[in-house]
């Protein structure tokens, strides 16, 4: 029987690997692993970040969602908005469950892939 453990990689469609790993590496503070001419992998805690210029039109196109979670968004918000990353919107609560909100943001890479910050609080 067929069973999938984990994501083990996400690929981002870049148009420039240079800028993008600039991006990645200094605005999000990502360990850079390895990189080539075409392609770049970060480490996010055994989950590869991979950043590829595609291989051809099918796979040029914007990337899904890509959620970071942070202990303290408003703080991780400030850090990145000093290294003027593009943000949509301010951080903001989008659910309670309980006594834990659920806050995001959402701000655009250096090759207009639009991701997020999350962070999950709890309130009293």
């Amino acid at each position: 029987m067929m069973e999938i453990q984990k994501v083990g990689q996400i690929g981002i469609p870049v148009k420039d690997i240079g800028r993008a790993i600039n991006f990645y590496q200094e605005k999000l503070d990502l360990p850079l692993m390895f990189n080539t001419d075409s392609m770049a992998f970060f480490d996010l805690n055994g989950l590869r970040l991979m950043l590829t210029l595609p291989e051809n039109n099918q796979f040029d196109h914007p990337s899904s969602v890509l959620y970071f979670q942070v202990g303290d968004i408003k703080e991780t918000y400030q850090e990145m908005l000093e290294k003027e990353v593009i943000f949509l919107d301010e951080p903001h609560v989008v659910t309670k469950i309980g006594h834990t909100e659920t806050w995001m943001v959402f701000f655009r890479d250096s090759e207009e892939n639009v991701h997020a910050l999350m962070s999950e609080v709890e309130v009293g």
